[in-house]
């Protein structure tokens, strides 16, 4: 039974929608997620667009590929990008602490703001507490959309096994603020009056004791100097994580599922497919890259193998009439004047190497039966996913010889992308 093949997945319709102002590029680690993201970058820049790409990935891929020194916080102009019209492309890399910096010095007074960022759990916190980054980069996301200075902006969510933490963010940030700890610290504060005071001054104490023998007494008063100075600012924070993610599920929005086709990338893009489906997030469809592919595909590996073993043989290949080709080289019959001398200084010039055509021939048909077995293999993973999201627009990329470098590699890719849907 031959599967249904999927919708094509038209990237130029998506790039050149003025009403897609979101593309976001999601999926495991290591299927060419952030190459994905800089090339349709590159790609919606050459076609008019004023876009920014905004990595998350700490690795400095991004960077090199657009002959940027480095990246950091800062949208950065690329050069080098042929664009049209108003076409424009710039380029950054979530800076986690310094985003938290600034939303702290954006909503707190100075004085605040100073007591703050030199507290050290404050400092612990911003550079490297469990879904900071995830949270940061939903702020950074909100901050650039809400500057209308692109009309396009290309986010390169961080890989994570636990997948999409990047919209686990805001209910996260929000059981913190929310929780237990953080209402105990914050309730001296919050009761009023000396009446309140005394009330929680019992239990706070043997609360605070408790603490200070688990936590030490020296890091239990960084949290709770923190706490208070960011008591005022904690409801700024989940609203404006709320917002943005408000902002992912509306229509502007597109999510990008990035995947190579082997078994585990291709289950957890199922797993995001179906994790987007559930919190109603805007999925345009799946990216295959690095897809095997040959020029002889109608030469199947069972027929390149018979071949190879006929050669190894030293039988005859499927030839044209009348020509035949045999393994053993050509010596003098019995009689022959040639001299034999002459003959082996003939053989040597036809081929300097000594290399045998026939086991050059054979390898080679070898390895393309090789490669066939990995194109039905790698077939087979996609018609898996394709049984189990059938509407899922789907565009396939090939394989390259090697890694992307440069704007040329970028650009390659996106043309790629873009002939996937045609």
């Amino acid at each position: 039974m031959t599967l249904q093949q999927p919708p094509r997945l038209d990237v130029d319709a998506l790039l050149d929608d003025p009403g897609t102002r979101i593309v976001v590029c999601c999926g495991s680690g290591g299927v060419g997620k952030t190459t994905t993201a800089a090339a349709l970058g590159v790609r919606a820049a050459e076609r008019g667009r004023r876009v920014v790409v905004l990595t998350i990935d700490p690795a400095r891929r991004l960077a090199q590929s657009m002959g940027i020194a480095e990246l950091d916080n800062t949208p950065r102009p690329v050069a080098g990008v042929k664009t049209t019209g108003e076409g424009a492309l710039h380029a950054m890399m979530l800076d986690m602490k310094r985003t938290f910096d600034e939303i702290v010095e954006a909503h707190a007074d100075p004085e605040r703001a100073r007591t703050i960022l030199a507290n050290p759990f404050y400092q612990s916190l911003s550079a490297g507490f469990a879904g900071t980054q995830e949270y940061m980069a939903m702020e950074k996301l909100g901050q650039l959309r809400a500057s209308e200075e692109w009309d396009l902006i290309v986010v390169d969510t961080p890989p994570s096994r636990s997948a999409l933490d990047f919209l686990d963010a805001p209910s996260r940030l929000g059981s913190f603020l929310d929780g237990r700890l953080v209402r105990l610290l914050t309730a001296p504060a919050r009761v009023g009056g000396r009446a309140g005071m005394r009330f929680l001054d019992l239990g706070m104490s043997l609360f605070t004791n408790t603490l200070g023998k688990l936590l030490g007494g020296e890091l239990l008063r960084d949290v709770q100097t923190f706490v208070a100075a960011m008591d005022s600012t904690f409801g700024g924070f989940r609203k404006r994580a709320e917002a943005t993610y408000r902002l992912l599920q509306a229509p502007g929005t597109a999510f990008l599922v990035v995947a190579a086709p082997e078994r585990d990338a291709l289950r957890e893009a199922a797993y995001f497919v179906q994790r987007l489906e559930a919190d109603r997030m805007p999925l345009a469809g799946l990216v295959l890259n690095r897809v095997h592919t040959s020029g002889a595909a109608h030469l199947s590996a069972e027929r390149a193998l018979a071949a190879a073993e006929n050669l190894a043989g030293g039988g005859i290949v499927d030839r044209p009439a009348g020509q035949t080709s045999s393994r053993a080289p050509f010596s003098p019959g019995p009689g022959s004047t040639e001299d034999s001398a002459d003959s082996a200084d003939t053989t040597a010039a036809q081929d300097p190497s000594g290399t045998d055509p026939a086991d050059v021939t054979a390898a080679l048909l070898r390895l393309h039966a090789e490669r066939m077995h990995v194109l039905a293999r790698e077939q087979r993973r996609r018609d898996r996913f394709t049984a189990l999201h059938p509407d899922v627009p789907v565009a396939e990329v090939a394989a390259l010889p090697g890694d992307v470098h440069d704007l040329a590699g970028l650009r390659d890719i996106a043309q790629r992308l873009a002939a996937a849907d045609r």
